[in-house]
């Protein structure tokens, strides 16, 4: 390999320090933080959050970083982490499809907290957080899919995009960029086992990302160095999480010309990714033959990948279980209307008429899309119904992703429907249109007292 990928994206990270800002860039860098505020505010009410919030007061240290869990300013990495954590833990935070990642939760988690403890400005936390999706998507392509085999991408890849972010927001150029990265190397961590079953582990997996980041920012910034083939290295992360030493070509390619955060995928169901585009396709169907849940004898829903590995879950028994098992939230779909918060309450959880739809789902690889994946997530959805008919799709790909993403207005929609309960309606109102037009980074939230409890621990 002729060029250190490592420093080629740290150049192009440091670049965005004072390079002009395409509208369009900012246009896309606006949506996302708004994103990311949607998942945050409702996972500010959930465990694993909640938890720690309570558990790491005591060193939340000193700063002017906020802790939206609590409400309190503290520490910017005290902010990062659990900002982070709360962000991933609704199951709506943003993805970059060809990385399988979610860069959002780790990325903004970091940028935002070291944006407020140096009194950046809302310009200054967009460069960063455009240049931490940068690095970590591209690391992501780097390494896929066969690092997505053992490891979560989010937890590993996400320690790039936190480190860079917050490397720009503390002054560093190029030299001290790559530095944060080679260190935030060693620190990626993340086991895809964490949601393959019960725990509360996953979304911690962002929350340490950011916190990590932060730290080896935070090292790179004083003159802690790192191994700057960390990435490409013969036993380096890619070596070390992937099928090879990285494909980097494939990674670079387009470096400076196209941009990761122009083509990212907000969610517009509450569960995982991987089940999506069943999700349209069923209610696709639903729309075009007029049918209730009542009317379905059988759904049979054939995937990719891990829709089949990480989705098929007959009979989950929590709220994780539930946002990943396709069965349930085909369920939930037909007999609420829709895979939103409401989907994962107790009472949706323990409700027997979903229940029992979810026992009429199957689930199965299909060889045409296993082989379209990762640059496709597609699904094919066939219903049976009591009255004899037989209705199919092929869902081509899927609700908010490039090809078909959330308008301006969807997204905006989104924001409310998940930010308004939390801080109320006019707080939620004065932040979406702060983040779409405004000048000032985001300050404090507290949430309102008709907030929904805190839920707790399962």
């Amino acid at each position: 390999m002729a060029e250190n990928p490592l420093l080629a994206l740290a150049d192009h990270a440091a670049s965005w320090r004072d390079r002009p800002m395409p509208p369009e860039v900012e246009h896309h860098a606006r949506r996302a933080l708004i994103d990311w505020f949607a998942a945050l505010l409702p996972g500010c009410l959930h465990p694993p959050a909640t938890l720690l919030a309570a558990a790491m007061a005591p060193e939340r240290g000193t700063g002017r970083a906020i802790c939206y869990v609590d409400g309190q300013p503290g520490s910017l990495r005290h902010a990062a982490l659990l900002n982070a954590t709360a962000s991933h833990s609704v199951e709506f935070d943003d993805i970059y499809r060809d990385a399988g990642y979610h860069p959002g939760c780790p990325t903004i988690g970091a940028a935002l907290a070291a944006a407020q403890s140096r009194g950046a400005s809302l310009d200054g936390l967009l460069r960063a957080i455009v240049a931490g999706y940068e690095v970590s998507c591209r690391i992501g392509v780097a390494v896929q899919p066969s690092h997505y085999r053992y490891w979560h991408t989010t937890g590993t890849v996400g320690t790039f995009g936190a480190a860079t972010a917050t490397a720009l927001l503390l002054g560093c150029y190029a030299e001290r960029t790559a530095h944060a990265i080679a260190t935030a190397a060693t620190f990626a961590g993340g086991l895809q086992q964490a949601f393959r079953s019960s725990g509360m582990s996953k979304p911690l997996h962002p929350g340490h990302a950011a916190d990590a980041g932060a730290l080896a920012a935070i090292g790179a910034a004083a003159g802690v160095t790192g191994a700057l083939d960390a990435l490409h290295g013969p036993v380096g992360f890619a070596a070390a999480t992937s099928e090879d030493t990285g494909k980097w070509g494939k990674a670079l390619a387009g470096l400076g010309q196209r941009f990761a955060i122009t083509a990212m995928t907000f969610k517009n169901h509450g569960c995982c990714g991987h089940i999506f585009a069943g999700l349209d396709a069923v209610a696709a169907l639903r729309a075009e033959h007029g049918f209730g849940p009542d009317d379905v004898e059988a759904v049979h829903l054939g995937g990719y990948g891990p829709t089949k590995e990480v989705c098929d879950r007959p009979e989950p028994g929590t709220e994780q279980e539930a946002r990943f098992s396709a069965q349930y939230c085909v369920a939930a779909l037909l007999a609420l209307g829709g895979v939103r918060l409401a989907a994962f309450e107790p009472a949706a959880l323990a409700d027997p008429r979903i229940r029992a739809l979810s026992r009429r789902v199957t689930v199965s690889l299909d060889p045409e899309l296993a082989a379209d994946y990762p640059g496709r997530r597609a699904a094919k959805v066939a219903v049976r119904l009591r009255d004899g008919r037989e209705v199919s799709r092929h869902q081509r790909t899927r609700k908010g992703d490039p090809d078909a993403p959330l308008s301006d207005g969807e997204l905006a929609e989104k924001f409310t429907e998940l930010a308004a309960p939390v801080v109320g309606a006019p707080a939620a109102r004065a932040l979406l249109d702060s983040l779409r037009h405004g000048d000032a980074l985001p300050g404090l939230l507290p949430l309102t007292a008709n907030a929904p409890p805190r839920r707790a621990a399962q």
